[in-house]
């Protein structure tokens, strides 16, 4: 293996399913062959077979599509406010100087201290846990996007300008080109945050969802669903993942994936 040389697309996908099968190999070595207690951690077998039961008898489905909704809402609300907020901050110095001391100030405000105000403010319905992904998601994708955008290489708005473009032209015809696959993989990123908070959501106050199941499961003790739930939410977003990558490649051709 050299630094920085780039594999094939077989050998990638081939290590990486190789990594999984160590991961499930090691897993069931430790729990099948007794070095683990089962009342610490279900064997993959076991976490199956509670799996199909969460999804045959108990609805678990249903569960999972209220979560992917909860992640989708409050993500598209936070995206809609960051992006334009980030492009504005990163093109108008101004903007920048206006926002950005609050907005870091902000990004380091854990999303899960919110959960009690939110609840006495928004009750235990939707619109909290949505609230909860929206802070979560909204700071840290403003600064992600200035960044990106106020990193643009100078020469490129400098040639705009010698050519005759004007201040709104050059954000539209520039600086939004130039940064719109790294916006892209900012949410991308970002995204995998707010899983996360959306399970933070779920486990207080909440009828549905993946964490609410977690959270029965673990009064039960049935450590199989709790990790089929965990593993779920790995399998959603590993698949959001390649859905974000391919769309990429294929609205922004000029940037190589």
């Amino acid at each position: 293996m050299r630094p920085l040389e780039p594999i094939g697309r077989t050998s990638r996908i081939g290590y990486g399913l190789l990594f999984f099968l160590m991961f499930v190999a090691a897993w069931a070595a430790a729990t099948l062959g007794g070095f683990v207690s089962a009342t610490f951690l279900a064997d993959p077998v076991t976490m199956v077979r509670e799996g199909i039961e969460l999804l045959t008898r108990y609805g678990f489905a249903h569960d999972i599509g209220m979560t992917v909704w909860r992640v989708v809402g409050g993500f598209a609300l936070a995206a809609l406010v960051a992006v334009p907020l980030g492009i504005a901050m990163g093109a108008y110095k101004p903007v920048e100087a206006l926002l950005e001391p609050f907005t870091s100030f902000a990004r380091y405000l854990p999303a899960s201290a919110f959960v009690p105000l939110l609840i006495l403010w928004a009750g235990i319905g939707e619109l909290q846990k949505l609230l909860v992904i929206f802070l979560g998601s909204v700071f840290q994708l403003v600064l992600m996007v200035a960044v990106a955008v106020g990193s643009t290489r100078r020469d490129l708005v400098e040639a705009a300008y010698t050519l005759g473009s004007t201040e709104r032209s050059v954000v539209r015809r520039v600086l939004l080109p130039a940064n719109a696959p790294d916006i892209a993989e900012i949410l991308r990123l970002v995204l995998g945050w707010a899983w996360t908070y959306v399970i933070v959501a779920e486990l207080i106050g909440s009828s549905s969802g993946i964490g609410h199941m977690i959270i029965d499961a673990q009064a039960l003790m049935a450590t199989g669903q709790m990790i089929f739930g965990i593993i779920v939410i790995g399998l959603i977003g590993l698949v959001s993942d390649f859905a974000f990558k391919a769309a990429n490649r294929a609205l922004f051709p000029w940037r190589l994936a």
